[in-house]
């Protein structure tokens, strides 16, 4: 009985039944057992091992984390091969393994991750950086270094930090190699650039295959090269790529971090092994130096001592996340013990059908506590050699930031720093982290470069591909305004003002260009812009020139370089000449403005009389000599020569601002009719586009040009109003015949055609002003650096005058081009002095206010008597007493006011006396009635 009982114990101990169910969540096995699956010859496994077993000792030793429990580590060899990975996979899933680190492939993580959901062990992957083994797929496997993900998004800023738009991707053929350039492909994107060119290899590939593979992607266009491999072949590319002369000038090799690891563990490696790799720009898993990857680092080198018959090798990144790989791996297990977790295995009724064979597959089985584990492991939250150790929801590390290394010489040289938080950086990541992340284009920022080749020049990224092929650029074959470009009868040569700029601008550059003009249309009609420009976009031509508009709906499709001749849609009109007559001095002012003029000088004379009227003998008399007066008064303030004086106050104040309104308009008057008498102006009965949108004339243009379109969608005129027209003379004969005679009332065109137009027909001239800035250039397909560079060198022939010569070569202009305005354009209008007007009138307005005001006060003071004697009066008597008062000099109503204050006194006097008298009288009367003695008494 007591062997029972102490058989009981053992298994609580353990913590399962011998069916695998829990019985006990409370305690801790001794050993807890961990697989891991790598390749030891490998440069990434040699590291990897040596970190991993220091890692192993490191947590056993330490009682802080997992008291009680060591880790038992047992590593396989998959010997690089992948087969030989999933079997040493599936001899762990047949013993008691919680969790397995590795492997060290994506290729073979891929497949094992299959193994690991179904039998719900976590899979642990320094090194698989795919980044399509995502969560959703394989929620069993973790990766515990950073994605390639970021690694190709740091690709992809560099790129763009240098300008770049196009990159050739050499990459091996797998799983690793095609996931990863998917990536950069997706972040090249986002930066407007792309991959032009996919170059992949096979895993294992000989030097006579990488050798033709080179040879393809020397004749290709781009000149920056990324090379995603492994570091087997990685160092070999290189090499053949110096025998074949690809790492000299003009080349950008940027490797991913394959190449660090082999200078970190490899270093320091002699002058031949670095030859191969001069001015490459490279990266590296980055891990911000702390005290814990100082001692780690210090370490080292004892740890590797007698590791390999070599001698000792450095520490690349790989290994650093390797060890933190171990100590996250102990905390997640510590805490899953916290939590009541146990270690017990469930057999999966799937594998028990397949029982029988040599495979044993039925003795592998299910991990009951995988879940909760995994759950733990991304809940970790440490530090680490390489950081903060922490995931994020799709389970990538925290703060992912990569080393830009540029290798010069013997050494590599760090050039800045790249991180998913700011970008590029010459400041370490962590030191961005405390301020808000700012990726403009303006704090991005780095070291200098020393390129291949030796140079610090930023090489242009592109030529021309050596492969005999030319560009194909299509010229439209105009059938009129032949000067811009035109086909030379019977050859496939073109001439014309827009070639010699197109040839001039191609000397400037500093390569050769192979060209091949194809000429485009029928040569019956002037052909479309808008369909030369499209056929650019299906492979037809790589690029258009000619008399080609820089419009919106072009520009969504194409790249045009910088305009080399500014146009826009101008409206052309018949005009006839305004010749001086003997009325030419009326055409200063419209007849709006000189009826304004003509009512304000009567209405300020008005002003002026009521103001002076009363107070002011010149502006006083019979009725008739009054309005004589006014009249005067106000005409010759017009040249400032009348000769009545202003006495009031608000009549000065009346006419100071008169007299600066009437400056303002003699002075406007005197300049424009000196213009209208010594310069010929023309006149249209067309005054620019506005009119035409509000009449109902046919409008003419030029076939197959934009301006159709333009009138019809943005101006509203409905297309049956308008005209095609294709030659010179066709415009012509339209605009003489006009629109009651089946032409047109105008011609709608681009300025640069107008100007030649009219260049030898003065009878026509541009009305109104240009409704469109649109210019010319030259078209390219979307990010394509030829048009950058073409656009510096118009630049450089506009300031260096070459343009202008050409422009003289071609399209020189005569006198009639001049004739761009119209005579209704130089007459004065009233809104060009409304203000004064306003200010004047207001002058007025205010001063009659006041003066009626004034009048009004007046008025009650002096007649208030006469009312409350006369009783209440009638209101018409009243506003006839008001006229008659104002039109009294006031003078005159002083003087009357004095005389009856004077009488009022008088009265007032005489009163008083009568007053006196009749008392005494009284008095007397009284004192006869009565005694002597009572009366002498009183």
């Amino acid at each position: 009985m007591s062997k029972v009982w102490l058989l009981v114990l053992v298994v609580v101990c353990h913590g399962i039944f011998s069916n695998g169910v829990v019985t006990n969540s409370s305690t801790r096995p001794d050993v807890v057992h961990v697989g891991a699956i790598l390749s030891y010859k490998t440069i990434i496994g040699k590291v990897a091992k040596v970190a991993m077993e220091a890692a192993v000792e490191d947590v056993n030793s330490d009682p802080t984390v997992l008291p009680g429990t060591k880790i038992n580590l047992t590593m396989q060899d998959s010997n690089y091969s992948g087969f030989l990975g999933i079997l040493e996979a599936l001899k762990f899933m047949e013993k008691d393994t919680v969790a397995i680190i590795g492997p060290q492939q994506s290729v073979t993580a891929h497949i094992i991750s299959h193994i690991a959901n179904e039998l719900q062990v976590p899979l642990l992957s320094y090194s698989a950086t795919d980044p399509t083994l995502s969560s959703l797929q394989f929620p069993f496997f973790v990766r515990t270094a950073q994605n390639d993900l970021y690694q190709m998004a740091a690709i992809a800023d560099l790129v763009d930090y240098y300008r770049w738009r196009e990159v050739i991707a050499i990459y091996v053929d797998d799983d690793h190699g095609r996931n990863g350039i998917a990536a950069l492909g997706d972040k090249l994107a986002e930066k407007r650039c792309k991959i032009s060119y996919k170059a992949p290899m096979s895993p294992l590939p000989t030097r006579d295959e990488i050798t033709d593979l080179l040879i393809k992607v020397a004749l290709m266009e781009s000149r920056i090269v990324v090379l995603h491999t492994y570091a087997g072949p990685g160092p070999v590319v290189l090499k053949v790529a110096q025998y074949l002369g690809m790492m000299g000038t003009g080349y950008v090799w940027i490797a991913t971090n394959w190449l660090t690891t082999i200078l970190d563990t490899n270093a320091p490696l002699d002058s031949d092994a670095t030859d191969d790799f001069q001015g490459v720009i490279t990266l590296r898993m980055y891990a911000p130096d702390s005290e814990l990857k100082r001692k780690f680092v210090s370490r080292w080198s004892n740890l590797t001592s007698g590791k390999s018959t070599n001698g000792s090798f450095g520490l690349s990144t790989y290994g650093l996340y390797a060890y933190d790989t171990v100590w996250l791996l102990a905390h997640a297990i510590d805490a899953f013990f916290n939590q009541g977790g146990i270690i017990s295995f469930s057999n999966d009724s799937r594998l028990t059908e397949l029982h029988g064979g040599s495979l044993n597959l039925d003795a592998m089985s299910i991990f009951n506590g995988g879940n909760l584990l995994l759950q733990n492991i991304l809940q970790v939250n440490m530090t680490g050699v390489t950081g903060p150790i922490k995931f994020t929801s799709d389970r990538n590390f925290i703060y992912p930031a990569f080393e830009v290394i540029n290798v010069i010489g013997t050494g590599i040289r760090r050039i800045g720093y790249w991180s998913n938080y700011s970008g590029l950086s010459v400041l370490p990541p962590e030191m961005l982290y405390a301020k808000p992340p700012n990726r403009s284009s303006a704090s991005q920022r780095l070291y200098g470069v020393i390129w291949p080749g030796q140079t610090t020049e930023r090489p242009r990224g592109w030529i021309f591909p050596n492969n005999g092929r030319h560009l194909k650029i299509g010229v439209p074959k105009r059938v009129s305004y032949r000067e811009f470009v035109s086909q030379v009868e019977g050859t496939d040569l073109f001439k014309g003002y827009c070639i010699d700029v197109f040839t001039a601008a191609l000397n400037l550059l500093p390569y050769a260009v192979p060209y091949k003009l194809i000429a485009f249309g029928d040569g019956i009609n002037n052909p479309s812009s808008t369909e030369l420009v499209h056929l650019i976009t299906t492979g037809v031509y790589d690029a258009a020139i000619g008399d080609i508009a820089i419009i919106t709906n072009r520009t969504k499709i194409v790249d045009f370089t910088q305009p080399y001749v500014e146009s826009g849609l101008v409206v052309v009109a018949p005009v006839s000449r305004l010749n001086s007559n003997a009325w030419a001095f009326l055409r200063p002012f419209t007849p709006m403005m000189w009826g304004v003029t003509a009512i304000f000088f009567l209405i300020v004379g008005a002003v002026v009389w009521i103001l002076e009227h009363r107070i002011n003998d010149e502006f006083r008399g019979p009725p008739k000599k009054q309005v004589v007066t006014v009249l005067w008064f106000s005409l010759s303030t017009l040249f400032f020569s009348h000769k009545e004086n202003t006495v009031s106050t608000l009549g000065r104040l009346v006419l100071i601002i008169w007299l600066f309104v009437v400056l303002i308009i003699n002075s406007s008057y005197t300049a424009s009719l000196t213009s209208i008498l010594t310069v010929q102006k023309l006149s249209s009965s067309v005054k620019g586009i506005e009119s035409l949108i509000n009449s109902k004339d046919p409008i003419g243009y030029q076939q197959n040009s934009y301006a159709r379109n333009y009138l019809v969608e943005e101006l509203g005129i409905h297309e049956s109003r308008l005209v095609p027209l294709n030659m010179p003379e066709d415009y012509a004969k339209a605009l003489k015949e006009g629109p009651g005679g089946g032409g047109v009332a105008a011609v709608v065109d681009e300025r640069a055609y107008v100007d030649l137009f009219l260049s030898t027909r003065c009878e026509f001239s541009i009305v109104g002003q240009e409704f469109t800035k649109a210019g010319w250039g030259f078209a390219f397909p979307r990010d394509s650096p030829l048009a950058i560079d073409m656009s510096t060198a118009i630049l450089r022939l506009s300031e260096n005058g070459d343009l202008e010569r050409i422009h003289d070569k071609w399209l020189k202009r005569s006198a009639c081009t001049s004739q761009s305005t119209t005579y209704e354009l130089d007459r004065l209008q009233l809104n060009s002095f409304w203000g004064l007007f306003l200010i004047c009138g207001l002058a007025c307005l205010l001063a009659l206010i006041v003066y009626f005001i004034l009048m009004v006060r007046q008025f009650s003071r002096h007649y208030s008597d006469d009312f409350e004697s006369s009783g209440r009066s009638s209101g018409s008597k009243s506003f006839q007493t008001f006229l008659t008062f104002v039109d009294e000099k006031e003078e005159e109503v002083k003087n009357r006011s004095k005389r009856k204050q004077m009488e009022k006194a008088s009265n007032r006097s005489v009163g008083e006396d009568e007053s006196t008298n009749s008392s005494t009288r009284r008095y007397t009367e009284s004192c006869s009635s009565k005694s002597l003695d009572r009366c002498e008494e009183a």
